[in-house]
């Protein structure tokens, strides 16, 4: 009799759904006889890298020959100067989904709990479950992560917390009195997680510095990322910062060579590029509030933004609009999968992409220009 695949599986894993990426456009666009299509899927930057980005790449392309600094030792000096740390207490990662990992397996335990905000990154879970802890599952309040739930929750098994801020996909957040306040019931034995992939686009006074409770020897990690702001999603680079000792534990079952070399490069120009960041973070908030102005004309329900996507509520199934949207050569993310089945999540994109946006929600709704 033949063994078959899953009998050999770890257990942990069977129950994990994969996640289910979107077509590469060109395939859509071929599949639905389109042309120019557009993406506002999956949160990334509409603007291309930087000049001194593209040049600090193209000036790298013919060391591809060399394995990647393995340490990524200037890039981790630039960070630790940015933001006011030791080297030593800067990991790097291939996009922060590997740092998450990387936490989960060297903190948690089989049996551990974590606790996880719901609706939230799709990662949490899926890693916790894969490495046998206990996942935890906390409701957002009003479409934001309900931190006083989060701290009833808590139990002497709790190991680790996740707190997406802003959170994917609902783009609110929580602030700095709501930290604070949570920050002062978890108790030492609990690493909270402050996963901050869409900081630039929520800057604010009542955004927490989250950076100041790693300065206090608080078990924090804070976790961002170059893929958004900074135009670099397709390199996949993302850093955490947090006690030296946290991260050598992290850098014993981190990959050798785990960022690659043109992800360094990259990452060390968009850290002299403030210009770019500035841009894009403006452009963002224009097209936040031009879309405001279109959902509003149109009678779509939608989530307030601080990041560069926005959750809408077409009140029809999502899953039906999201179809019809590809067809005038939109896509966007259906909230299905979450439990949302009216709700989608729309990037924000350049002005242009979101005029055609607007143009194919008024064609698939229905409606008219008042």
């Amino acid at each position: 009799m033949t063994t078959q695949w899953e009998s050999l599986a770890n257990d942990h894993s069977l129950g994990i759904a994969p996640y289910e990426p979107g077509k590469p456009i060109e395939e859509l666009e071929r599949e639905l006889g389109i042309h120019d299509a557009i993406k506002l899927a999956s949160n990334e930057n509409p603007l291309s890298p930087s000049d001194r980005v593209r040049e600090a790449i193209t000036a790298a392309l013919v060391h591809l020959n060399r394995y990647p600094d393995g340490s990524g030792f200037y890039l981790r000096q630039a960070l630790a100067k940015k933001h006011g740390f030791g080297q030593d207490q800067v990991v790097l990662g291939n996009g922060s989904n590997e740092l998450i990992e990387l936490l989960v397996r060297a903190f948690l335990r089989p049996g551990d709990e974590a606790i996880v905000p719901h609706p939230s990154f799709v990662v949490y879970p899926m890693i916790v479950q894969a490495a046998g802890g206990i996942r935890v599952m906390v409701m957002l309040r009003d479409y934001r992560i309900d931190l006083e739930a989060m701290a009833r929750a808590i139990t002497p098994l709790t190991k680790m917390i996740f707190i997406a801020n802003p959170n994917n996909p609902t783009a609110t957040i929580v602030t700095a009195d709501e930290v604070e306040h949570f920050m002062a019931r978890v108790p030492e034995r609990t690493i909270v997680v402050f996963d901050e992939a869409y900081v630039e686009f929520a800057a604010g006074s009542d955004f927490p510095d989250t950076l100041s409770y790693v300065r206090q020897g608080r078990k924090v990690i804070v976790l961002r990322t170059f893929s958004k702001a900074s135009s670099l999603a397709g390199l996949r680079i993302g850093y955490g910062v947090a006690d030296a000792d946290a991260i050598a534990l992290m850098n014993r079952i981190r990959q050798p060579f785990n960022v690659n070399a043109l992800g360094q490069v990259a990452a060390l120009a968009a850290l002299e590029d403030e210009g770019h960041i500035l841009e894009c973070v403006r452009m963002i908030e224009a097209g936040r509030h031009f879309l405001y102005e279109e959902f509003d004309s149109l009678g779509i329900k939608y989530v307030p933004s601080r990041a560069n996507f926005i959750l809408v509520d077409v009140g029809r199934s999502a899953a039906d609009v999201y179809q019809k949207l590809l067809h005038q050569g939109v896509i966007v993310r259906p909230m299905t999968p979450f439990g949302m089945e009216t709700a989608l999540r729309i990037s924000v994109g350049t002005p242009e992409e979101n005029r055609k946006l607007v143009k194919a929600l008024r064609a698939v709704l229905g409606k008219t220009l008042r």
